[in-house]
């Protein structure tokens, strides 16, 4: 059975087929559907919750986790054929999921930053490779690609959030930087729009709504390892080409 195609819409006539393909076929593309479309009602109820709290020691971007990760287990165990709405059955898990994690995180004396821990997560994908000994130029290479890749990272994050502005931590110092800048991000999303399907999908989704690697595996149905092998794939395929397109070079 083919799953419907098409862009996001209010009009979810597709959503039974979409359903029967995910529950039946085990489709991972109507996972990825589904998904998507209720991925910002999800965020959308974590930034309720965050609103109503009156504690400052949780990070916006970690209600957003726990949401996807409610929204993934609704997912999992809805009935579609009972004809309730999807809506009104995962707003509970949704909800549970994040008052949940909200409970074990006061329980913890010490917290991670959510961002820290995904900038740690790229890191480690980006330094896997070959074990084999190196040279003293390879060696600094092997850092150079590093570091490079973590800044068009950053760039992108930063286009995930709509910061391009002086809240940036790459934001451009003069005119001429900011309009090189803004052509350079403008490069940097033509060549993301290039990349093969898979590693575009791992990329729009981690950088632009902070979907974790972990649940990215759950969403494709990869293992973490293989979603971390195609950040570090898409990443060298940027650098590549925006080395070729632009004068991209590590100044920021």
């Amino acid at each position: 059975m083919a799953v419907p195609t098409g862009s996001e819409t209010t009009d979810n006539n597709d959503e039974p087929a979409l359903w029967n393909a995910l529950k039946v076929e085990g489709s991972q593309a109507a996972r990825e559907r589904l998904f998507s479309r209720y991925a910002g009602f999800a965020r959308g109820t974590a930034r309720k919750i965050y609103s109503e709290l009156s504690r400052d020691d949780v990070e916006f971007a970690e209600l957003h986790q726990l949401a996807y990760a409610g929204l993934l287990e609704a997912m999992e165990n809805f009935d579609w054929r009972r004809g309730v709405s999807f809506r009104s059955y995962a707003i509970h898990r949704i909800s549970g999921s994040i008052r949940d994690g909200l409970a074990k995180i006061s329980e913890l004396d010490e917290q991670i930053a959510t961002r820290q821990r995904v900038r740690r997560e790229r890191l480690r994908s980006l330094s896997e490779g070959d074990a084999r000994p190196i040279s003293g130029q390879e060696a600094m290479e092997a850092l150079v690609e590093i570091a490079t890749g973590l800044a068009l990272g950053f760039m992108l994050e930063d286009a995930g959030r709509g910061d391009h502005g002086e809240n940036s931590a790459l934001h451009p110092r003069t005119a001429y930087d900011s309009l090189a800048w803004k052509e350079t991000v403008t490069h940097l999303h033509a060549e993301l729009s290039a990349l093969p399907e898979t590693e575009q999908t791992v990329m729009r989704e981690h950088y632009l709504h902070g979907i974790a690697f972990e649940q990215l595996a759950l969403v494709l149905g990869l293992s973490k390892g293989r979603v971390s092998q195609l950040h570090r794939a898409a990443l060298a395929r940027l650098r590549k080409h925006m080395g070729a397109r632009t004068q991209f070079r590590l100044e920021r």
